[in-house]
């Protein structure tokens, strides 16, 4: 049985936008007894891998986005695979 996309990008969109919000938890804002940019560069691997990881998720929702402009209809094959890649994203 075939049914049209439009529910899993929503969802797809829901997951990756809560992976890419999840992110930031791990940032801490730089102490108050420091000039700000000093205190970035104290914290510089959290924003890295920040930056890094935001990328990652990006280019994974780029590719799933062009990919689901040339898909009209899923299957459960589909949605078990798109799954799948959602647990990558996660």
């Amino acid at each position: 049985m075939t049914h049209e996309t439009g529910r899993i990008e929503a969802f797809s969109d829901g997951i990756f936008s809560i992976a890419a919000t999840l992110l930031v938890l791990d940032l801490k804002a730089p102490g108050a007894t420091q000039p700000f940019w000093q205190g970035i560069a104290a914290q510089w691997p959290a924003y890295a891998s920040f930056l890094l990881s935001f990328l990652f998720i990006g280019i994974m929702w780029l590719n799933h986005h062009r990919l689901f402009t040339h898909i009209n209809r899923s299957s459960d094959g589909l949605m078990v695979a798109n799954l799948l890649l959602l647990l990558g994203a996660v």
